[in-house]
C-alpha cells in the first residue's frame, strides 16, 4: 500500500503544473463563462456517460460550430453526435436541459444554478432537474466549472484505484446516491491525509490509466 500511495505522490509532482493550469481555467469558467458558456460543459457531461471524454468533446465543438446547441431540435443534435453512445436519448436530454434554464427570451443558467447555494445544493438541483445527469456527471460538470474541490466524480477509473489504495474493499455493484456519498466522503478523507486536493487526485488517477490530463 505504501508504494502505490508512493507512486501517486511520484506522479502528482510530475503532472502537478499541469493539474493546477488545468484547475486554474475550471475556476476561470466559474468566476467568468457566461451562461451560454457554462451550459456548453453540461452538454459535455450529459454526453459522457459511457462514452469516451475526447468522442464527447469532438461532438461538443461540432455542435458549437454547426450553432445546434441552443438552436437544433433532438434529432438534428442526435445526427450530429454520432460517435456518442445512445445519441438520441442525450440529445432529447440536451433539449430537455435547455429548456430549463429558458425563461422567456432569457437563459438564465448561472443565475438558477448559483440561487441553489453551495456546491452540494447545486448538485442536488442538477440531479433532480436534468435527465441523464446523476452524481458523477454532475459532479463531472461541478468540477469543470470550478467547484471540485469538496466533491469527487466517481467513475470506474476512480473505483478501480480507490481499490488498489485501499480505501475500498471492492467496486460496489450500484451506485445509489446514498452508495456514492458514503465512497465520496471516504474519497475525500484519504485525499486529506495525503494532502493532495480531491480534485487534483482525480487528475493523477486519471494520469495513470489514460497517460494525461484532460476533461
Amino acid at each position: 500500500m505504501r508504494n502505490l500511495n508512493n507512486d501517486i505522490f511520484k506522479t502528482y509532482s510530475t503532472i502537478k503544473p499541469e493539474i493546477e493550469k488545468r484547475i486554474a481555467e475550471f475556476k476561470k469558467i466559474r468566476e467568468k463563462a457566461t451562461d451560454k458558456e457554462l451550459f456548453y460543459e453540461l452538454v459535455f457531461c450529459i454526453m459522457t456517460p459511457q462514452s469516451k471524454a475526447k468522442s464527447c468533446g469532438k461532438a461538443l465543438e461540432l455542435l458549437i460550430k454547426e450553432n445546434l446547441i441552443f438552436n437544433g431540435t433532438a434529432e438534428k443534435i442526435s445526427e450530429k453526435i454520432n460517435i456518442v453512445r445512445f445519441r438520441n436519448n442525450k440529445a432529447k436530454y440536451i433539449v430537455e436541459a435547455r429548456g430549463k434554464f429558458t425563461q422567456g427570451k432569457y437563459f438564465k443558467m448561472r443565475d438558477i444554478l448559483y440561487s441553489q447555494g453551495d456546491v452540494h445544493n447545486i448538485r442536488e438541483w442538477l440531479v433532480k432537474n436534468i435527465k441523464g445527469i446523476g452524481y458523477k456527471e454532475a459532479s463531472h460538470f461541478l468540477r469543470n466549472t470550478g467547484w471540485g474541490d469538496k466533491i469527487a466524480i466517481l467513475d470506474r477509473h476512480i473505483l478501480k484505484n480507490m481499490i488498489l489504495s485501499g480505501i475500498l474493499n471492492e467496486k460496489p455493484k450500484t451506485l445509489s446516491p446514498a452508495t456514492y456519498l458514503l465512497i465520496e466522503k471516504k474519497l475525500i478523507d484519504f485525499s486529506k491525509k495525503i494532502k493532495i486536493p480531491p480534485d487534483h487526485l482525480d487528475f493523477v488517477w486519471w494520469y495513470k490509466e489514460a497517460g494525461e490530463v484532460y476533461k
